[in-house]
């Protein structure tokens, strides 16, 4: 079987290996689909999202629609004609006419082990969970939200101490890997789709400014892991008189807490000491609004926290 016409549509970081993995594998890209460019920075510039570059780099067709359901799309859509489209984190939700009318479908890479975390944010969401494994799916989509046959699937394990931002590059580089293998299996007709078991679905809905926020009230370990889960971006915070303070490593201590949820009770070689509501809070790496991000032992240097002031 030929190698399939595939247009592509991503727009994030995540997205890229794929592209690029599909340039290396020499499948014929007859268009890159992301969103437009955005305001960015405290300029509020406009910049171009990651695909972008990588397909100017590449030397691609780009298409930047506002919406991907208009009319205008649509026809252009048509023309291009695609026998294969493929999903990265696009950031729209495709119409029917998109996810069903490529003779071979339309292909999504998901960072989850489907049906667990269908939804926006699942490596965030598995991280700020606790769970020990997460995987990548590459799914034949449908109309629900990651709820269509999954093609190919493959797991791994999470570091103890692996971040937000670490197992993200991980899952894009397994993901890209799976693409391939993926296609591959298609081309020789040994591609079996099977569907997911809907009755185990959990959902990752994408993150909103409070998600981040620090209840101290928590167990050290479940603050240890939102730490991890949003980290470098958009990061876990609390306030320190009245000023944001966003936490970007952290770990946990199991010993019982004597002071009250978010009492700072001394520094250690390991960070600065919070206690929570269950053990303490070692807080590695800090930053607060307009300084730049700082280990604890640097950042205590410029700005003192004395034993017993309260954060939150």
């Amino acid at each position: 079987m030929p190698k399939p016409r595939i247009l592509f549509m991503g727009t994030p970081q995540f997205a890229v290996p794929a592209l690029e993995g599909l340039v290396r594998g020499g499948y014929p890209l007859i268009g890159v689909v992301t969103q437009p460019d955005r305001p960015q920075g405290r300029g509020r510039g406009l910049a171009p999202p990651p695909v972008k570059l990588a397909a100017q780099t590449l030397g691609l067709t780009i298409l930047q629609p506002e919406r991907v359901r208009t009319p205008d799309f649509l026809e252009t859509f048509r023309s291009l004609s695609p026998d294969v489209v493929v999903v990265a984190a696009f950031g729209q939700i495709l119409p029917t006419e998109i996810i069903r009318g490529p003779r071979s479908g339309c292909i999504n890479i998901h960072p989850s082990l489907l049906p667990k975390y269908r939804g926006a944010a699942p490596i965030n969401w598995a991280l700020i969970r606790g769970e020990t494994t997460t995987g990548v799916t590459i799914m034949r989509m449908d109309e629900g939200v990651d709820s269509g046959d999954i093609l190919l699937q493959e797991e791994t394990v999470i570091g103890s101490q692996e971040t937000f931002g670490e197992l993200h590059d991980r899952l894009a580089a397994l993901g890209a890997r799976l693409l391939l293998e993926a296609l591959a299996l298609r081309e020789a007709g040994t591609l079996r789709p099977r569907p997911q078991e809907h009755r185990l679905a959990t959902l990752a809905p994408r993150l909103g400014p409070g998600d981040g926020l620090i209840s101290w009230n928590a167990d050290a370990r479940a603050i240890a892991a939102l730490v991890r889960g949003l980290s470098p971006t958009p990061a876990a915070y609390t306030f320190l008189g009245g000023r944001k303070l966003k936490v970007f490593t952290a770990a946990a201590e199991t010993a019982p807490a004597t002071a009250a949820p978010g009492t700072v009770t001394g520094e250690t070689a390991a960070g600065l000491r919070v206690a929570a509501g269950q053990g303490h809070l070692l807080i590695g790496e800090l930053q607060i609004e307009g300084k730049k991000r700082l280990a604890a032992r640097d950042f205590l240097r410029g700005i003192r926290i004395m034993p017993g002031e309260v954060l939150g």
